[in-house]
């Protein structure tokens, strides 16, 4: 793919996440929105006409197969993730998909496999990763600015009043706070201390057998743990902690995508706060991450690796199995 010509985006679903990523990719440098596919032209019209898409498609096979398109964004719920990446896959487009990648590991292996086979870049949309915040974080822990990390602590949730319809207690769509909100904090957690060597946890159910409060907690060999909430059924503050042995950091409310920091010296009692924004709604780093990876013939990314994917669908399969919570895909 040359420098000279811009990357040409397709969206694929037309919900609140798509109108996000409109507007990322309209505020990113080197990419132009193309393409649209929803269930029905009449909803596909009315995305384009907002964000001035030239190709309106009432299928996703046609925007699958849009020859002028060159990635496409998935912003599907979960449940559909895997049969929407197949379909792309194949057609041979690139991939950005919302996360959760997929339902559960073996669906991500296989997306991954397809993609790979097919000589095709692939990578979950953890937005979180990207951002001038997030990143400082990583840059202190690396370079032992807090000294050995021993605990990360990170919760988020929020107040869902019970719904059996909506989509987070609908078990057909994936539901349950796991794969919405748990996905944050476990992400943010093995972004920093990768992959733990025990868990212990616990998931409250709510009246549709769906996950609606879990705790988690991950135990590294180094002695490092972490411990992790996430609920639809109360509110708390969405803040990270990462204390170390020399100092802590406090990701201000929302860690997941944070503008403020908070860098704490234990021995002093000092601390410096620091405001860091992210450009236009956040999600612009992650469009030009895909745009970069391309750039550079890379099917993969380094920030965020489909190895990192596919070990994080595995823990959640493992929590989910300790709580005895399948799909009904699954069965």
């Amino acid at each position: 793919m040359t420098t000279s010509n811009p990357i040409r985006w397709g969206i694929l679903a037309t919900g609140s996440i798509a109108h996000a990523l409109a507007q990322a990719i309209q505020d990113s440098t080197g990419g132009v929105l193309t393409a649209v596919g929803s269930r029905s032209l009449e909803s596909a019209n009315q995305f384009a006409d907002k964000w001035d898409i030239p190709h309106r498609h009432a299928s996703y096979e046609a925007l699958a197969n849009d020859p002028d398109v060159d990635v496409i964004y998935i912003a599907t719920p979960h449940s559909h993730h895997y049969d929407n990446m197949k379909l792309c896959l194949n057609a041979g487009k690139h991939v950005l998909c919302e996360k959760a990648f997929t339902l559960n590991a073996q669906q991500a292996a296989e997306c991954i496999a397809l993609a790979r086979q097919k000589k095709l870049f692939l990578m979950e949309a953890m937005w979180t990763r990207f951002l001038p915040a997030v990143q400082q974080v990583r840059d202190w822990v690396s370079t032992g600015r807090i000294g050995d990390v021993r605990l990360v602590q990170a919760d988020f949730c929020f107040n869902l009043p019970y719904d059996p319809a909506h989509r987070l207690y609908n078990p057909n769509l994936g539901g349950g706070a796991l794969l919405d909100l748990g996905i944050y904090p476990l992400s943010f957690t093995t972004m920093l201390l990768g992959f733990p060597t025990q868990t212990q946890s616990h998931a409250h159910r709510s009246p549709t057998g769906v996950d609606e409060l879990d705790n988690m907690l991950l135990i590294y060999e180094g002695g490092a743990t972490a411990s992790l909430t996430c609920s639809m059924r109360l509110d708390r503050p969405r803040e990270a902690f990462i204390v170390g042995t020399a100092r802590y950091i406090k990701v201000h409310d929302p860690f997941f995508y944070p503008t403020e920091l908070t860098l704490y010296d234990k021995e002093t009692d000092e601390s410096e706060h620091f405001s860091i924004p992210f450009s236009s709604n956040g999600y612009v780093g992650e469009v030009e991450e895909v745009h970069k990876c391309l750039r550079e013939g890379k099917t993969e990314s380094d920030i965020m690796s489909l190895d990192e994917t596919l070990n994080l669908m595995k823990l959640m399969d493992g929590f989910r199995a300790e709580w005895g919570i399948e799909y009904p895909q699954e069965e």
